[in-house]
């Protein structure tokens, strides 16, 4: 019988200069690359964007008496109907920013994370918040739309309660 020899192929073959080179130049053009990319990005704005600060809440008649959560999704902000008045307020905890919910039965706002208490008006009736949520400046417009400027905002007693922060509608 014949002895049939096999063998196994060079499973480490010498790496040869030309395939060295090779792949030296391979990791250059991917470390030039991946570089250039880096540096495009960073030379490109990193923009957050969010819903515009300005918006139109509908008409004054849109709203009943009492305190509407139509806008808290997508604006953060409350649109209250008094009997002779409408303003609107930023749902915003003046304590550390968290988001309030508003109470129907008990006619108050509630933080969830700290427990401070604001009345319809905003003011503060219990909690460690230091000061009553924000109002956001409102308009009639001619068309007798309601426009909310959530940029210009108040919370003092007195100047809250001014033209520029509440609509009076005895006249609308």
């Amino acid at each position: 019988m014949e002895e049939i020899k096999t063998t196994a192929p060079n499973v480490n073959p010498e790496i040869t200069r030309k395939d060295f080179l090779w792949t030296a130049w391979a990791a250059f053009a991917t470390f030039a690359a991946s570089s250039a990319v880096a540096m495009g990005r960073f030379m490109l704005p990193n923009v957050l964007y969010e819903s515009p600060q300005i918006f139109k809440a509908g008409k004054p008649e849109d709203y009943p008496v009492g305190v509407s959560t139509r806008w808290m999704k997508e604006q953060r902000v409350w649109i209250v109907r008094a009997e002779n008045s409408l303003y609107a307020l930023w749902g915003r905890c003046t304590h550390l920013g968290c988001t309030p919910n508003w109470f129907d039965a008990e006619k108050r706002f509630k933080c969830p994370c700290h427990g401070s208490n604001f009345t319809m008006q905003g003011d503060v009736i219990a909690g460690p918040a230091p000061k009553p949520l924000n109002r956001c400046a409102v308009t009639l417009l001619p068309t007798g739309e309601i426009l909310v400027d959530k940029s210009i905002v108040e919370t003092r007693p007195g100047l809250r309660e001014k033209k520029q922060f509440q609509i009076s509608l005895d006249h609308a």
